[in-house]
């Protein structure tokens, strides 16, 4: 699904304008950004979790000149679903 597919889904469910739920979608989504930036979490009961994760520093090898190289630490973004998103992934 894309986020097109999205909106046009929103608008039809929730009786909006595409531009409405274009607006809705998108201000959701800022939302979640922004949770995660201020917070390092986002909990959407029975969908899931947004979260940042530290991703310690590692050595890698660059596959193309065989040389090792350092990948430094840093912060990603993270989702863990819900139990009710499990289990309706699980039935289908």
């Amino acid at each position: 699904m894309t986020k097109t597919e999205l909106i046009e889904i929103v608008s039809a469910r929730a009786e909006l304008t595409k531009a409405e739920a274009h607006a809705a979608v998108n201000a959701t989504l800022d939302a979640i950004i922004e949770g995660i930036v201020k917070e390092g979490k986002v909990i959407l009961p029975g969908f899931g979790t947004f979260e940042t994760r530290t991703r310690s520093a590692r050595t890698a090898i660059n596959l193309q000149t065989k040389q090792p190289i350092k990948v430094p630490a840093k912060k990603a973004p993270a989702f863990k679903p819900g139990k009710a998103m499990k289990d309706a992934v699980e039935k289908k």
